[in-house]
């Protein structure tokens, strides 16, 4: 069953000197347990494809769906709160919280008692390889693995289904690249998570289920069933 669906989906916007048609009738069909590698160069509408399946912006044509819900019809904040979380690049953790706080910070938003925040922080945490004498450190007295690492743990933690996540592994060296790698991996195909990983790394887009490449705003399907 697809939980993202897009029919001629586009998006354009104006910069001092011209318009940019960023994405151009685009048309796809994401499922929960897989995941997803959208390549392409920089520049070529990769991030902005990303931002309107986060709800960050709407599409100027087409149709977006989420769980049959047309994006436009849904409350986008709280779509992004209990629904879909995105990872970035720089982590983006708060610097005076520890690891477990940063981890709780989506359940308080939403209301969660604390006790149970807490423990479930600590479920996310271990879910993810952070050890238990880690969870009360600070994001400056972690790897740049180990922040990666919890800033998925926090956007596991509202509950929702959907992780897209833009160049998670950039600022990352090849062994913890290939940690968080497995982590999403194990993340759809063993929780059921629909997974969108934006990248520029070939080796990554070969262990998605499918590949879709953009160029110039287009979004085409480059492969798919990449891992059985």
């Amino acid at each position: 069953m697809s939980i993202i669906e897009a029919k001629g989906i586009s998006y354009s916007y104006r910069t001092k000197y011209q318009t940019v048609h960023a994405v151009k009738e685009a048309t796809f069909a994401f499922e929960a347990g897989k995941v997803y590698a959208i390549t392409g160069e920089s520049g070529s509408g990769k991030s902005t494809l990303l931002s309107l399946l986060a709800g960050l912006d709407l599409p100027d044509n087409g149709a977006l769906a989420i769980g049959g819900t047309d994006m436009r019809e849904k409350d986008r904040n709280d779509y992004r709160k209990r629904e879909a979380s995105v990872v970035y690049q720089a982590y983006h953790l708060l610097p005076l919280l520890t690891a477990e706080e940063n981890v709780m910070l989506p359940m308080e938003l939403c209301g969660v008692p604390k006790p149970e925040r807490r423990k479930k922080a600590a479920e996310l945490l271990a879910r993810v390889g952070i050890t238990e004498e880690k969870h009360g450190k600070y994001p400056k007295m972690m790897s740049g693995g180990e922040q990666q690492r919890v800033a998925i743990a926090r956007s596991l933690a509202a509950g929702g289904k959907i992780l897209l996540t833009d160049e998670p592994t950039g600022n990352l060296d090849s062994e913890n690249s290939k940690n968080v790698i497995d982590i999403l991996l194990g993340l759809a195909h063993d929780d059921g998570y629909l997974v969108v990983i934006v990248t520029h790394n070939p080796e990554i887009a070969l262990q998605a289920d499918a590949e879709y490449r953009m160029r110039d705003g287009v979004l085409a399907v480059k492969q798919e069933g990449h891992v059985s």
